[in-house]
């Protein structure tokens, strides 16, 4: 074992530790101080022995154990019920929903948003009929959360997420674009940011230029850049030279996530804030790329799109947009700088009848997909997780001598958002 990974180790079990010593106090907090005390001492033995099993059978590009993180995920619930209960003075039928709506939420999937909040009642229900309102509040939250994961794992057998490489160059993943947020925050100045690292000619609101440098470089099997319209063709490789109207349209069943990730995600980070309503959107769209090009070269090594409402240049997203190719076909990796690490997805191109471009990340193939990376700051070494239940599709297209696209977006095989583009060249 390396000094780093006993390091490593060793901090895994202590945090392990304290998590475990809260959740025992706060279970057993209502019986006395001995009580609390002995409850805190059991919690961290009993999380320390669970986390150094998990750690001793967990292999080399391997997530912890999926019952390590169950154990976990309840030890970590407990707390907060406690909490929650103190200060609202809810019963165990309530902390149940609360615990199980939370812990559904955080599944991502439909059906488990769904599935949580029954779970929950259900816990919180049979707790009130065991002990009524004196019941743990602690227990209560924590065992919905690890009711609510056991159930799930029985109905839903396919992964969410799985670890694709642990610590690598980023060369053995050409399909991630290994660009982070070196602080908490994203925003519109992130190129400019960027530029001060990686050195080059750093150029805002660059003209005349694209998302990619050229279809060309696209050409595959499946896809064959002559068959594009020219306007389409224009618009991928002079993208400036037009303006888009956004018209959003989200599924109902979405609209709660993605308002919550919203307040506490995407405005505190400065990425990923898309609008909500096509009355947002009425405040203008403003959408620039940003280059850098290397010293010595005449060619451009970073573009990112940026795109941010008129009004108050607040970000709705930063891209940094790259193609690659691998095996005889070309892809576009997007890459979504998020702090310490990248969220990319990776998309395939087809062709769409009538000379359009259809960009997807639902393939057959093993690039495409969508990928969140953590990316080391001292080593530059990739760990990334795949998401295969996420996915997208693009389709750009000429109607009428118009531009239009559709950005279709979907969670395990439901539509939650679909983003309708009106593209217009600039005056």
């Amino acid at each position: 074992m390396t000094e780093r990974s006993a390091g490593e180790r060793a901090g895994g079990l202590a945090f392990a530790g304290v998590v475990g010593a809260v959740a025992g106090a706060a279970i057993a907090g209502r019986r006395g101080p001995r009580a609390t005390v002995a409850g805190a001492l059991a919690g961290a033995a009993g999380l320390i022995a669970t986390e150094a099993v998990a750690r001793a059978r967990q292999r080399p590009g391997e997530v912890p154990p999926w019952w390590s993180r169950v154990v976990m995920s309840g030890a970590l619930a407990a707390p907060v019920g406690w909490l929650g209960a103190r200060v609202s003075q809810a019963g165990p039928v309530v902390v149940g929903l609360a615990g199980g709506t939370v812990a559904g939420a955080l599944g991502l999937r439909p059906q488990k948003v769904a599935l949580g909040p029954v779970v929950g009642v259900a816990v919180g229900a049979a707790w009130r009929l065991a002990g009524g309102r004196e019941a743990s509040p602690a227990a209560v939250a924590a065992s919905a959360v690890v009711g609510f994961r056991l159930v799930s794992a029985l109905l839903f057998r396919d992964a969410q997420v799985s670890l694709l490489a642990e610590r690598v160059p980023a060369e053995d993943l050409p399909f991630v674009v290994p660009l982070e947020a070196r602080t908490g925050y994203v925003g519109v100045d992130y190129v400019r940011t960027l530029a001060e690292v990686l050195g080059g000619s750093y150029q805002a609101d660059a003209a005349d230029v694209g998302i990619v440098g050229s279809l060309d470089d696209l050409a595959g099997p499946q896809f064959d850049p002559a068959g594009v319209d020219p306007l389409v063709r224009e618009f991928y490789e002079r993208t400036t030279r037009f303006q888009l109207d956004i018209v959003p349209e989200w599924r109902l069943w979405a609209r709660p996530g993605y308002l919550l990730y919203r307040t506490l995600v995407a405005r505190p980070v400065g990425q990923a804030n898309v609008p909500m309503n096509q009355r947002e959107t009425l405040r203008g769209v403003r959408s620039r790329i940003d280059t850098i090009t290397p010293h010595g070269s005449g060619v451009i090594g970073v573009r990112g799109w940026i795109r941010s409402f008129a009004d108050t240049d607040e970000p709705i997203y930063v891209g940094i947009y790259t193609t690659y190719r691998h095996a005889g076909r070309g892809y576009v990796s997007v890459g979504f700088p998020v702090p310490q690490g990248s969220f990319t997805a990776t998309l395939v191109p087809l062709p769409r009848a009538g000379g359009g471009l259809v960009l997807t990340s639902h393939s057959e193939l093993e690039h495409p997909g969508h990928y969140l990376t953590y990316i080391d700051p001292a080593t530059r070494e990739l760990t990334t997780l795949a998401v295969p239940g996420f996915t997208e599709r693009l389709d750009v297209f000429a109607e009428n001598g118009e531009l239009r696209a559709e950005h279709a977006f979907a969670l395990y095989g439901l539509p939650f958002m679909v983003l309708h583009y009106t593209i217009r060249r600039k005056p």
